[in-house]
């Protein structure tokens, strides 16, 4: 089978209103309507292209912790939407994907704003196997305050008769 680049509709989207605030803000709210628990977060999307998914999350007291800083859980959210949409706009539309594990390390206390950045070299995958996809939290002042290792299960669409 040979590689055929995705055609999802989040990145049509993406290429229609990314270059646009108010565009990005349009797409974000499209994503959140169609999995609502990332609208927990309000992720703003900064870079989505196949390889490289970058947002944004607001410290905020919707995502506090007993510390007051951004709750493990919320940063466990963000990474798992950056990596499905890293995933779901660089994969062929021959396959599909389900996330089957998360490994993370939380570095340091997420005191500000933060930017997730999912980013992959290879992408062409042809056949059906598990990826695991590294993605990094950074905080404000460019510390990395958490890392993930989301692991995703790749299989073939099923055939329509």
């Amino acid at each position: 089978m040979s590689y055929k680049p995705s055609k999802s509709l989040m990145l049509k989207l993406w290429k229609i209103f990314g270059g646009f605030a108010i565009g990005r803000w349009i797409v974000g709210k499209a994503l959140c309507f169609t999995a609502p628990y990332f609208g927990t977060i309000k992720p703003k999307l900064i870079i989505v292209k196949p390889g490289h998914v970058e947002l944004t999350i607001k410290k905020r007291w919707a995502v506090y912790n007993h510390l007051k800083s951004v709750h493990a859980i919320a940063m466990c959210n963000a990474a798992e939407l950056s990596a499905g949409v890293c995933i779901d706009i660089s994969l062929s539309d021959d396959f599909r994907w389900i996330p089957i594990g998360m490994t993370v390390q939380y570095l340091k206390i997420a005191k500000t704003d933060l930017r997730i950045i999912c980013k992959i070299d290879k992408f062409d995958w042809q056949k059906a196997e598990d990826v695991m996809l590294p993605v990094d939290v950074y905080d404000k002042e460019h510390n990395k305050v958490f890392h993930a290792d989301i692991t995703m299960r790749i299989s073939p669409k099923a055939s329509q008769a």
